[in-house]
């Protein structure tokens, strides 16, 4: 299906557009206030125009921007993981917390399975799981088909793992950072979008190494 292109995107344009696509928007185009929160609340992602390959996918990048979140912490990152929450929250954000939230030791893997199978199965547009180091989650979350998890230690990378490796899932050590690091993680990541073709590619020959399984 080709990909729709507007040099002006009003709220009336975004109430009939297909939920989870991707737009196009010409140079010096504009997308009134309302329109953005009626493409939040649809899940489509607004690009510049030209950005788009046709013949890939429709669902390779990360929807942008996420409206609704998955997170989930083991018992050191319980603390972080509040913060967070009230963060995302008071953006407007929808946010589903899969636990845990007390000092009772819990397995890593059993939360970042959780918070990746949200993410794979549509119910939440992007995940972030906390432990003490963020490597274990990673790891974990991994492992369940069509999440691209990354460990962030910085806004610089949490850029990077959005816009050139297209992670749909933030790992996020709570011994390795204080709670405004994590929030400017976070809200970097979030507001970051995978757009240039080259990335998009390199994420569908990572979706085919799932299929070598």
């Amino acid at each position: 299906m080709a990909v729709r292109r507007f040099g002006l995107i009003a709220e009336a344009d975004a109430r009939v557009l297909e939920p989870g696509s991707t737009v196009e928007l010409e140079p010096g185009g504009h997308v009134t206030p309302l329109a953005w929160d009626t493409l939040r609340a649809r899940r489509i992602t607004v690009v510049p125009a030209g950005d788009v390959d046709p013949s890939l996918p429709d669902d390779l990048a990360p929807a942008t921007p996420a409206a609704r979140i998955a997170i989930g912490a083991d018992h050191t990152g319980v603390a972080l993981k509040g913060v967070i929450v009230t963060h995302l929250r008071q953006s407007g954000r929808a946010v589903t917390d899969h636990g845990t939230d007390g000092p009772d030791a819990v397995d890593y893997p059993d939360i970042a399975a959780r918070v990746g199978r949200a993410v794979a199965r549509g119910e939440a547009e992007a995940g972030i799981v906390i432990d003490g180091a963020g490597l274990g989650s990673a790891i974990a979350a991994n492992k369940v088909r069509g999440i691209r998890a990354a460990m962030c230690t910085s806004p610089t990378l949490a850029r990077y793992a959005r816009e050139h490796n297209g992670a749909n899932v933030l790992a996020l050590g709570a011994a390795l950072l204080q709670p405004a690091e994590a929030l400017e993680i976070v809200d970097t990541w979030l507001g970051t979008t995978i757009r240039e073709p080259r990335y998009l590619r390199r994420l569908l020959k990572i979706r085919r190494l799932e299929d070598e399984r």
